[in-house]
C-alpha cells in the first residue's frame, strides 16, 4: 500500500533521458525521478543485464515504477553498468509479473520463462528441476541476493527457497554461460532471485511495513505467510539508512496421488524463515541475510525404475543460509567483499516410514564461501583534478580528461575479483570413507562417508563503452582440489551496439562444472555413478536484436552451444532385467536454437506476450539406450500471456504454455514410450483494492492429467487455489 508523504519537494518527470554530465540533470538541484512505462514481460525485459549487486538497483511497487537516476545500474558483468550500456540480454520477471502470475512458488513462475526448462515431479512447486536451453537441472546456478545457495550433492531440492514470493522484488535469468561473472556451475546460464532491501526508504525506513497472505485450494492445500519491516532508521541520522525485514511462512498438502497400497505418496509440509537486513550511509553499503527451511515431501515414484518401482519414496530436507555483503562508496576503487555460509541437510527414504526394507540415506553438507570482487574506471587515475563543476564526458567517467575529450564519449571500466567456497559433504551413501565416523544427530546410525573439495576462482574483466558501443571482455581462471587439473582460463566476450529503440548484440562465453556427490557415488537401486568423472566444460556463441518502446518491446536471439564431457545418467534397456542408470561423460554434445518473444501493451490495463524457443541437440544414442537428462530436452516451447483489468480493481492475467520434449522413457511394463507434446493454461481472477487483494487462481484449467514431465511420474490435474493478502500498516 502506497502511503501519502507530508512535505515533499516537488519531483520533476522525464519521459526520455539520457546520463550525459552536460544534460539537463547535471544543472538541477532538485531530486529527478525517471517514469518508466511497466511493460516488463517474463522473456524481454527493461533490465537488460544481471546483478549480483543488490543494493544498486531500488525497486517500488509504485505502478510507475519510479526509479532514482543514480541507482539504474545493472550488470551482466563483473563491474556494474547501466541499462543502457549492458552489452548482454537478461531476463527479468519483475515485481508485478510475480504479482500477477497464478502461482505460489518460483518454481511455477520460472515456467512462464521460455528459455527454462521446468520439470515438476509435484504440484505447487514441492519438488522440481530447473534447466536451461537443453541443459540439466546440474549445470545452472542458482543465486540468492547474488550469493551462490547450488547444493554440489545435488541440483534436484535448489528449489527450497528461505524466502517468500511476497519477498522477492525481481528474479534475473542469465541464459548463456556465466563462468566469467559467477564461476564454475553457471554452464548453461544462472538464476538470481533479488529479495527487498532499499524499497522506498524515505517511508519504508521510517514506518512500520507489513502483510498477511493466506491460501487454501486443492489436495488439501493450505498456506499462510506474514512479512514485518520495523522501522529502525529513525534511530540514526537522516545521512543514513538502517533496514530489518523478516517473514515466514508455512504450507502443507495431502498430494495428488495415491501408492498401490492407498497410501497417499505426494504430499508435503514445510515451514520457512527469513531475515534480511541493509544498512547504507555516505561511506559503506551493506546488506546481510539469514534463512532456514525445513520441509518433508512424499517422493512417489519419483526416482523409481523398471527395476525398483518403488512408489511410497519420502524424502526431509533443513537448509540454512547466511550471508554478509558490504561495498565502500567512496574512492577511486570500488571494492566489494561478500561472506556466506550454506548448510543442506537431507534424508531420503527409499520406503516411507520403514528402514527395515531399506536404510535411510542421511546428508549433511556445508558450503563456506568468500567473495572479493574490485573495479575502477580508467578515468579516474589518468584525468587531472579539475573544476568539480567539468561536464562528464560518459556515465562511467567522473570528470572531463584531456586524454579523452568530451566528443570521443569514450569510458574504460576494469573489474577484478576472486572466490574461494569450500564444500564438505559427510553422508551414509556418497564418498570416500572417512578417517573417523561421525554421530548423525537424532538417530543411533553415523556418517561414515564423506567428500571434501575446495574451489578457487580469479576474474578479470575489462568494459569499454564508445558511444553507442559496449564491449565488455574478460575470463575466469579456476582450479580445484578434486580434479587434479591445472587452473584452466574459461574467456568470454559480449558486445552491443544501440540504435534509437533498436540493440543488436553478440556474444562468446565459456564455463565449466564439477560434477555433484550424487553424480560421483550414487549406488544404490539401480543406480551405478561413476567416482572419476571429469568436469564439464561448454562453449556458447549469441547474436541478436532487441526492440523496445513505449507499447511494443521485442527480441530474437540465436545460439549455439557445444560441449565437452557432458554428464548424465543413462540405461541401456537392452540389458533387461540388469539394466542400471549409470553416470557417464558425454564425448560431445552440440546444441543450437532460437528465441524470439514479443510484447504489445497498447494501454497500461493492457499486456499480450508471445514468446517461443527452439532448441536442437545432435547427439545421438543407441537405440537402446535412454538418457535421463541431457537428451531429454524441450525442442519447442511456447508461452502466451495475457493480463488485462476487467472492470475498476478487478484483472484476468491468463498464461499459456506448450511445449514438445525430445526422448524416451521406459515405463514399469517394460515398455519403451517417447514424450509428446502437451498444452496447459494457467489463469488469475484478481481484485486489488487499498489495504488488500483477494485472488482465485487455476493451474491446469482443462485438467489435462495425460501429460508426462518425467517418466513414471503422475501429474495433477486442475488445481484450485483461493488467497487473500492483508496490508497492516
Amino acid at each position: 500500500m502506497q502511503k501519502p508523504r507530508f512535505n515533499k519537494r516537488e519531483v520533476l518527470v522525464f519521459r526520455q533521458f539520457q546520463r550525459k554530465g552536460y544534460s539537463l540533470f547535471a544543472c538541477l538541484g532538485r531530486e529527478v525521478v525517471i517514469s518508466v512505462l511497466s511493460v516488463a514481460t517474463l522473456t524481454a525485459a527493461k533490465a537488460d543485464s544481471i546483478s549480483d549487486e543488490t543494493w544498486r538497483v531500488d525497486s517500488t511497487e509504485t505502478p510507475a515504477r519510479e526509479v532514482m537516476l543514480q541507482d539504474v545500474s545493472v550488470t551482466g558483468t563483473r563491474a556494474p553498468l547501466t541499462v543502457s550500456q549492458a552489452a548482454r540480454m537478461v531476463t527479468v520477471l519483475s515485481r508485478d509479473d510475480i504479482a500477477q502470475a497464478p502461482v505460489q512458488s518460483v518454481n511455477d513462475l520460472l515456467k512462464m520463462a521460455v528459455g527454462v526448462d521446468v520439470r515438476q515431479r509435484g504440484a505447487l512447486g514441492a519438488q522440481t528441476d530447473i534447466s536451461i536451453r537443453g541443459g540439466t537441472q546440474e549445470q545452472i546456478i542458482v543465486l540468492l541476493n547474488g550469493i551462490n545457495i547450488c547444493d554440489p550433492q545435488t541440483g534436484h531440492n535448489v528449489m527450497d527457497l528461505p524466502c517468500d514470493l511476497s519477498d522477492i522484488v525481481r528474479i534475473e535469468v542469465l541464459e548463456g554461460p556465466a563462468g566469467r561473472v559467477y564461476g564454475t556451475s553457471s554452464l548453461v546460464g544462472a538464476i538470481n532471485i533479488v529479495t527487498r532491501q532499499y524499497e522506498d526508504q524515505e517511508t519504508a525506513s521510517r514506518n512500520w511495513r507489513g502483510d498477511i497472505r493466506l491460501e487454501g485450494g486443492s489436495f488439501g492445500y493450505m498456506s499462510a505467510a506474514a512479512r514485518l519491516s520495523p522501522p529502525f532508521s529513525c534511530l540514526l541520522p537522516p545521512s543514513s539508512c538502517l533496514l530489518s525485514h523478516l517473514s515466514m511462512g508455512y504450507a502443507r498438502s495431502d498430494g495428488f496421488s495415491r501408492s498401490r497400497d492407498g497410501h497417499l505418496n505426494t504430499g508435503y509440509s514445510g515451514s520457512k524463515a527469513f531475515y534480511q537486513g541493509a544498512y547504507r550511509d555516505s561511506i559503506v553499503n551493506m546488506s546481510w541475510h539469514l534463512g532456514i527451511t525445513d520441509k518433508g515431501w512424499g517422493s512417489g515414484t519419483f526416482y523409481a525404475t523398471p527395476r525398483w518401482q518403488a512408489d511410497e519414496q519420502y524424502e526431509h530436507t533443513t537448509k540454512l543460509f547466511s550471508a554478509l555483503q558490504g561495498e565502500n562508496r567512496k574512492g577511486a576503487v570500488r571494492i566489494q567483499s561478500a561472506v556466506y555460509w550454506n548448510q543442506n541437510r537431507d534424508r531420503y527414504e527409499g520406503y516411507c516410514g520403514r528402514p527395515d526394507i531399506m536404510q535411510y540415506n542421511y546428508n549433511k553438507c556445508d558450503i563456506y564461501g568468500l567473495k572479493l570482487n574490485g573495479y575502477f574506471d580508467w578515468e579516474s587515475f589518468l584525468a587531472p583534478r579539475t573544476s568539480p563543476l567539468a561536464p562528464r564526458t560518459s556515465p562511467l567517467a567522473p570528470r572531463t580528461s584531456p586524454l579523452v575529450p568530451r566528443t570521443s564519449h569514450l569510458a574504460l571500466r576494469t573489474a577484478f575479483g576472486a572466490e574461494l567456497r569450500n564444500e564438505n559433504l559427510v553422508s551414509g551413501n556418497l564418498g570416500e570413507p572417512l578417517y573417523q565416523p561421525i554421530h548423525i544427530s537424532g538417530t543411533d546410525r553415523d556418517f561414515t562417508l564423506g567428500i571434501n573439495r575446495t574451489i578457487f576462482s580469479a576474474f578479470l574483466e575489462h568494459n569499454v563503452t564508445i558511444r553507442r558501443l559496449t564491449l565488455s571482455a574478460g575470463f575466469v581462471a579456476t582450479k580445484d582440489s578434486w580434479s587434479g587439473m591445472n587452473m584452466r582460463l574459461y574467456p568470454g566476450v559480449d558486445i552491443s551496439y544501440r540504435l534509437a529503440k533498436l540493440t543488436l548484440f553478440a556474444s562468446y562465453n565459456s564455463s565449466l562444472r564439477l560434477p555433484s556427490f550424487t553424480e560421483m557415488y550414487y549406488k544404490l537401486q539401480g543406480y551405478a555413478a561413476d567416482p572419476h568423472l571429469k568436469p564439464e566444460k561448454m562453449q556458447a556463441v549469441e547474436v541478436g536484436a532487441q526492440y523496445a518502446s513505449a507499447a511494443v518491446q521485442a527480441k530474437l536471439s540465436a545460439y549455439q552451444h557445444h560441449g565437452t564431457n557432458m554428464i548424465d545418467w543413462i540405461m541401456d534397456v537392452g540389458q533387461g532385467e540388469e539394466a542400471v542408470w549409470q553416470s557417464v561423460n558425454h564425448t560431445v554434445v552440440n546444441a543450437m536454437g532460437l528465441e524470439t518473444s514479443f510484447t504489445w501493451c497498447p494501454q497500461p490495463s493492457l499486456r499480450l506476450s508471445l514468446s517461443y524457443n527452439y532448441t536442437h541437440q545432435d547427439k545421438d544414442l543407441e537405440p537402446s539406450v535412454v538418457s535421463q537428462y541431457a537428451l531429454e530436452y524441450l525442442r519447442h516451447k511456447l508461452v502466451a500471456r495475457v493480463h488485462s483489468a476487467l472492470w475498476r480493481q478487478l484483472s484476468l492475467s491468463l498464461n499459456l504454455r506448450w511445449q514438445d520434449r525430445v526422448g524416451t522413457y521406459t515405463t514399469f511394463a517394460g515398455e519403451t514410450l517417447a514424450y509428446r507434446p502437451y498444452a496447459l493454461l494457467d489463469g488469475r481472477l484478481q481484485w486489488t483494492a487499498r489495504g488488500y487483494t483477494v485472488y482465485a487462481d487455476v493451474s491446469n484449467l482443462f485438467n489435462n492429467r495425460s501429460y508426462v514431465d518425467f517418466g513414471n511420474v503422475p501429474q495433477p490435474g486442475a488445481c484450485i487455489v483461493t488467497g487473500v493478502r492483508f496490508s497492516l500498516f
